[in-house]
């Protein structure tokens, strides 16, 4: 019987977010059995081993909700033995045992091949966050802004929001504003952001209806109060994509800038889109969109994990982090 690491948080008789060793016999029900090689790190993997984080339900659970590698067993005529394949969203790390393990059972319907050349570390290096910052970016095109229109990207030194800044670059837009309340934030410059600013430096002390249109669009991360600020300063015909709550799930505003202004509010949801959609972008990021070596990446071992966690909740991770999984395997 295969023995191997795995994540594992439980919440008896104590709250416990620990590795220990797990049989495939203890692996949930599934068409197909994964060896993973890769996962990654995201803001909801950081909630899901909090006590009391709001994410996970059901005890114990395998947070992950990214993993990449090879299918070694398959019940799916879609799926054989030797399958490089990837799983970002659906429930994976929440409700369905994730990716912080090395071997992983999961439905057929959520696997994505990937293509050749896109290797299991390339594609957690984009994991959810890269994922979910092209979705936002693919309908943020939809407005056909100018190339040196002023893009707003929030959260910038996480993961949605480095990505995003990687991707607009890519795509040719010259005045992407990174927020972040970094002091040591170069690499974003460097990324491909033309201004760094605080969040006070946006945020006024009085936040009125309509202030001056400073922004086309907007990718935000953060949510709460700091969104309800930048909406009244996007520009007519502008756009909010949203990815995030890190800083609340509440917005105070009004109807003026939508009706005054035609601007539009995206919502951007990564887990349940359509493996259609799924799919055809991560073939234009493996592809036409590829920013994988512009992206500051870290990589840990599932021994890491708790310290990388803990990070993404005090606010002080930068970038993406990837975990290799079956290091030590």
């Amino acid at each position: 019987m295969t023995n191997f690491s795995t994540f594992r948080v439980m919440n008896e008789p104590n709250f416990t977010a620990s590795l220990t060793t797990a049989t495939l016999d203890e692996l949930p029900a599934g068409d197909v059995l994964v060896r993973v090689d890769y996962s990654d790190v995201n803001y909801k993997d950081a909630l899901a081993a909090k006590e009391n984080g709001g994410v996970i339900r059901t005890y114990p659970m395998t947070p992950g909700i990214d993993l990449a590698g090879e299918v070694v067993d398959s019940q799916s005529a879609d799926f054989a033995p030797g399958d490089q394949v990837l799983v970002t969203g659906y429930g994976l790390g929440v409700s369905h045992p994730g990716g912080y393990s090395q071997f992983q059972r999961v439905p057929a319907e959520w696997l994505v091949k990937r293509s050749a050349g896109f290797s299991a570390k390339d594609s957690m290096t984009y994991g959810t966050a890269g994922f979910t910052a092209a979705l936002a970016v693919q309908e943020l095109e939809q407005l056909h802004l100018a190339k040196d229109a002023a893009i707003l990207v929030t959260g910038a030194s996480g993961g949605v929001g480095s990505v995003s800044i990687a991707l607009l670059k890519k795509l040719g837009y010259t005045n992407i504003v990174a927020l972040s309340r970094k002091t040591d934030a170069q690499w974003l410059l460097d990324l491909g952001a033309a201004k760094i600013v605080s969040p006070d430096e946006v945020v006024p002390e009085k936040v009125k209806p309509l202030a001056k249109q400073s922004f086309a669009a907007v990718i935000d991360t953060v949510g709460g109060p700091l969104l309800a600020a930048v909406l009244p300063q996007i520009a007519y015909g502008g756009g909010a994509f949203l990815c995030g709550n890190a800083g609340g799930i509440k917005i105070e505003t009004t109807v003026l800038p939508f009706i005054l202004r035609g601007i539009s509010v995206i919502g951007i949801d990564s887990v349940n889109v359509s493996h259609e959609i799924r799919t055809a972008l991560w073939e234009k990021l493996a592809g036409e969109w590829n920013v994988i070596d512009q992206l500051y990446t870290k990589a840990i071992t599932l021994e890491d994990l708790p310290e990388t966690l803990a990070a993404l909740l005090a606010g002080t991770h930068q970038g993406r982090t990837i975990v290799e999984v079956s290091k030590g395997q």
